[in-house]
Formats: structure tokens, sequence, C-alpha cells
């Protein structure tokens, strides 16, 4: 019987996804090749990526499988600059597992359902439950202030992403709408620094690590700090559905080697910044900002019940942006892989908070950082030392998101010498405390010592 023109188009988005079968399988010479997705300059997904794969620790952990079961088995990475190309391999049966941010996760469990492909969210990497990975920066030597200073503006993004959506939220809570009141260039990381340098664009509004590498080269300062939202951001890892029914072993080998290189992170951080900037072309000091002992981001692989509710409060963003439908979050997640990777211990870990962010100096020549309880202290080291700091981090005074202290704006109330991201917020604590009064970098090194 003849198909009909609905019937063979039904048929040929079926057949697309088996098209790409291949990921985990077996070819002729008995060999399992196990394929991740990930992308190497997104360095809060270092643990399911960069600083893992460097690390060793899932070849080992599949050589042990092996030998138990007589396989051999490959690991082949792919690297990607964003997680949307990660989704379209996923959804096509070539990547087993992948690692991205929240908003592209979103899409990956939209995608995957729509194709008949589902995956889920089987971990997390790096994470800030304020919401301080995502940064809109601007020009040095531009005129803006604050994020109310967009209206009418050139912004660039990229749409989807949560850089984009935490611009959405900034620009909402300002009175400012994000489709009619801005102009949003939709553009990759690199291509939107390359259209603020050139004043194509008048701000950036990006993830980890482009704000902070370009705030580190003088290339922009910080005009928003995404911790100023209160709403958590996270990256995360994400494995086909029938991957890991298929070789849940495999996942769980995974899952427990992202776990160990966790650790490594935490217990070695300068060398892992180190080790992550030798693979990226990153400058370490960038890396260690975000994955530092105090850095931006808290690496820990539970699902926390904070990021999943985050998660919901994500999808009706993407919906309005129209780049999905309702998703299932809920049904999205699923821990069982990385309870049983985990091991005893595993709900405690998920109920943990981060500590409060310390001030932390970093001097040349030597593989460890300083910390200090307050700002101030930090400033008096560094003012000892002039010459040997290879950098300094301070928490910012209002939303802990750790800077570089030489980029931040400081102010002065009393004896206190205070730290912020972004002009905006210290001009906030300065209307609130009569006497404050915003000074250099330069004048608070002088005050403190």
């Amino acid at each position: 019987m003849k198909r009909t023109a609905l019937g063979a188009a039904l048929a040929a988005l079926l057949a697309f996804p088996l098209a790409g079968c291949g990921g985990a399988s077996a070819d002729d010479s008995g060999t399992v090749t196990v394929t991740i997705g990930y992308q190497s300059k997104t360095i809060n997904t270092v643990t399911a990526g960069t600083l893992l794969r460097s690390l060793g620790y899932f070849e080992r952990e599949l050589a042990e499988r092996g030998k138990r079961e007589g396989v051999t088995y490959k690991v082949k990475w792919q690297d990607y600059a964003t997680g949307a190309p990660i989704t379209a391999q996923m959804t096509a049966g070539k990547i087993d597992i992948g690692s991205m941010g929240d908003f592209p996760l979103l899409i990956n469990a939209a995608r995957g359902a729509q194709l008949n492909r589902p995956t889920k969210l089987v971990s997390v990497t790096g994470y800030n439950l304020r919401g301080g990975l995502n940064t809109v920066v601007t020009g040095t030597g531009s005129k803006l202030s604050s994020i109310k200073d967009l209206r009418g503006k050139k912004v660039s993004t990229s749409v989807g992403s949560a850089a984009d959506g935490t611009l959405v939220r900034a620009l909402r809570q300002a009175g400012i709408d994000p489709e009619d009141d801005i102009r949003k260039l939709n553009q990759q990381p690199a291509v939107g620094a390359s259209a603020l340098q050139a004043g194509s664009a008048d701000a950036l509004s990006q993830f980890v690590a482009w704000p902070g590498l370009l705030a580190f080269q003088g290339r922009a300062r910080a005009l928003y700090d995404g911790a100023e939202l209160n709403l958590p951001t996270f990256h995360g890892v994400t494995a086909r559905e029938d991957f890991a029914q298929k070789r849940p072993g495999v996942l769980e080998d995974f899952l427990r080697a992202q776990a160990k290189a966790t650790d490594h992170l935490n217990k070695r951080p300068v060398a892992a910044a180190e080790s992550v900037a030798k693979a990226t072309g990153l400058p370490p000091e960038v890396v260690y900002l975000y994955n530092g002992a105090h850095g931006i981001a808290t690496f820990d692989t539970t699902v926390k019940p904070a990021l999943v509710a985050a998660l919901k409060k994500d999808v009706p963003v993407l919906k309005s942006a129209k780049l999905v439908g309702d998703v299932d979050v809920d049904g999205f997640v699923d821990e069982r892989y990385v309870k049983k990777a985990y091991g005893d211990g595993y709900a405690t870990a998920r109920a943990a908070t981060p500590k409060p962010p310390r001030s932390e100096l970093w001097l040349k020549g030597e593989d460890r950082t300083r910390s200090f309880a307050t700002p101030a202290e930090l400033l008096r080291q560094a003012a000892t030392r002039e010459g040997r700091v290879r950098a300094a981090y301070v928490p910012d005074t209002t939303t802990g998101t750790p800077w570089f202290a030489d980029k931040a704006v400081w102010v002065a109330d009393g004896a206190k010498l205070l730290p912020f991201v972004t002009p905006a917020t210290a001009a906030s604590y300065t209307a609130a405390h009569p006497g404050a009064r915003t000074i250099s970098y330069n004048q608070a090194l002088k005050q403190a010592s």
C-alpha cells in the first residue's frame, strides 16, 4: 500500500535519530567506543570534560571494566564551543554523554523528547547558587553604569544560553522589554567579544569564562553581576536514556571518574587551574577566578533541589523565546546513577551548601593561594608585595561574587574597604551609607597599608 506524505514524513523523522546510531556500540574488533561531548572553554564543565580528560580517570575506570568483561573500551572526546551541537549529536545517537549549562540542558531535554531520543540530567559540574556564572560587561571607556542604561542599546549574547536568560531577567527587573527596548545581537561569545571591542555592540552578556577573561585583559568592565538575580545557575551532565539503559555500568564509571576529578579540583585548585589553562589557552588567573578554592563556581556532582527548582523557573524564559515548549523537568532529572556512583554520603553532600567566599592572593612563583577573612586584609598583604602579585580576588560586598581586586569598584566607608563587581552595586551602597565614597584600587591599597 502506498504511504501517505504524512506517513513518509513521520517515518523520516523517526529514522533520523537511528541513522546516527553507533555511540557506545562494539565494532568488528569487539571494541566499545564511548563518545563524550564537552566544551573545553566553558570551564565550569571541566570535571566532566577538560580536566577529566587530562587526568585520564574515565579511561582507567573503563580499563578495569574491560578486564572484568573481556571487552576493550575506547573513549572518544569531542570538543564544542556551545551546548547546541552536543545536543544535535546526542539526538542523532552519536554522543553518549555531554555537558552543558542549564538553559542548553533544557533545550537538550526538549529536543530529545521531540525526536523520541530522550536524555537525562545525571549529575552537576559547577554551580553558583546566586547566578554569578553569568555577567553583562561593557567597554572600559563606556559611559554605561547600570543595566538600566541598556535601553535602546545593542547587546550581544548567545540566544538560548544561560547568559541570555540572565540578560532577559535583568532587563525585565529594570523595566526594560528585552525584545523591543534593546537590539539583541545573537552571536557566539568570541564574535560578541570582538563586536564589543569594535563598538558594534554596546554590551555583552555571556557565561563563564568570557566576562572574567575580558575584564582580566582590560578589554571590558562588569556592568551587571548575574548574582544580583539571586537565582541559581549551573552546568551539568546529560546522557542519552538508551545509552544509560544499555550500559548503566559505563555511565556509573563516568560519574565515579567525574567525582574523582571534582575531588582533585577541590584539593588542588591551583594545579587544576594551570592544567585547564594549558588545555584551553585561557589565562590560569581567569580559570582560577571561576574554579578556584573560593571561586565563583562550586563543584559538586550531586543534583541539588535548588538547582532543579531553578531549572523549572528557566522553562518560561525559554518558552517566551520560542526555543522550547513544555519541559518535564522532573522526568528529565535522573539521580539513580550518580547516587550509586557516589555511594554513602550522597544525601549529606546533596544537602550541603557552599561556604562564604574568602579573599585570595596568588603570588608569583607559588603553587597555592593565601586566603583572608576580609578584603582589607588582602589589600594590606598585596600592598607589601608590590610586583609579586599574580592575581588577587575579592568577593562582592553585596552578592559574594569573587572578582579581580584591581578590576573591582572600591568603596571606603570610614575604616572599611569594600569591593563591588559593578558601579551600580557600589552606588547603591554609597547611597544608603552617608559618608561612603568610591575610590580607586590604588587608593584602597594605600588606605589599607
